[in-house]
């Protein structure tokens, strides 16, 4: 079997079974399947679930594309080939209640030729309120994730989420990261490619039992109005950074994606209230005071 054919089949079953997990976790939406096809080659698998008694907005989103890069990816990527192949996996959740985090998970691979290809990804989580416990429980599974492939990788991983998830015009983080990564090869990791599709997998394999058990922590915490303002507020910080700043939004875009698979991220209500402030001492404030960089969670 062709590599490119083993990543997508491996990409296609993470897929179907995180969305038939998270209908038995959620208990009441179903997945909304889309087959699309892109213009210039290619196409995917988009599932959304809406207005569940958990997650009221969530997608699932399997791509597999091919074609021609546009220049200014090409200037990006630092690459002089036209000819692309990129398939992965994205996923964002975003739930009613706001005890319950919002969760982003990307694993993907790309491909010009034999010498230019590479693993990415990802998987970081936006508490609307923080809790320590849940955020350590997050990257302890994350960190025995990365320790069964390399004990450095958790580390240089979280140091790039904490970067990578940044709102600089915030000057806070997305949320309290998790791990990030690109451009992973046999060069620069020591694996081989058959390893690091391991442990793309792997990542994919953590999503489920993280986010089940802190869906099942938090589901049924009674919240307040204006708890779920704040969660709006929180919701508008999050649509920022994707709008901003996320290369793949940036990506898919540029090479002519598909908009309602690119956007799926985006939350089903969001609100900008003018110069909103904390009270200090209160849970909004605290979570607010660790939105930053460099905090040792696992």
């Amino acid at each position: 079997m062709v590599f490119r054919d083993k990543v997508v089949a491996a990409y296609q079953k993470i897929q179907d079974e995180i969305c038939s997990s998270l209908e038995l976790a959620d208990g009441k939406a179903k997945f909304e399947q889309e087959i699309w096809e892109r213009e210039g080659g290619g196409g995917g698998r988009t599932g959304i679930m809406q207005h569940g008694n958990v997650i009221e907005k969530g997608g699932v989103n399997f791509s597999a594309v091919h074609g021609k890069l546009p220049d200014a990816v090409k200037k990006a990527f630092k690459v002089e080939n036209d000819d692309f192949f990129a398939t992965g996996v994205s996923i964002v959740m975003h739930p009613s209640n706001p005890h319950v985090p919002i969760i982003h998970m990307n694993i993907r691979y790309f491909e010009m030729d034999e010498q230019t290809r590479w693993f990415g990804g990802g998987i970081d989580l936006t508490p609307h309120y923080l809790i320590d416990t849940d955020v350590r429980f997050f990257h302890h599974l994350l960190k025995q994730t990365c320790d069964l492939f390399d004990p450095a990788f958790y580390t240089k991983f979280k140091e790039n989420a904490d970067d990578y998830f940044f709102i600089k015009h915030r000057e806070e983080t997305r949320g309290v990261g998790g791990i990030f990564y690109d451009r992973l090869k046999p060069e620069n990791t020591g694996l081989t490619f058959d390893q690091l599709l391991d442990f793309s997998i792997a990542v994919g394999n953590t999503f489920i039992p993280a986010y089940t058990e802190l869906i099942e922590r938090n589901r049924d915490k009674e919240f307040t109005a204006q708890q779920q303002e704040w969660q709006y507020l929180r919701r508008s910080r999050y649509a920022e950074f994707n709008l901003v700043y996320d290369a793949g939004t940036k990506f898919g875009l540029e090479t002519n994606g598909r908009i309602e698979s690119i956007l799926m991220s985006l939350p089903p209500m969001a609100k900008w209230t003018y110069n909103y402030q904390a009270l200090p001492g209160s849970p909004e404030a605290y979570t607010l005071s660790m939105l930053k960089k460099g905090i040792i969670w696992a």
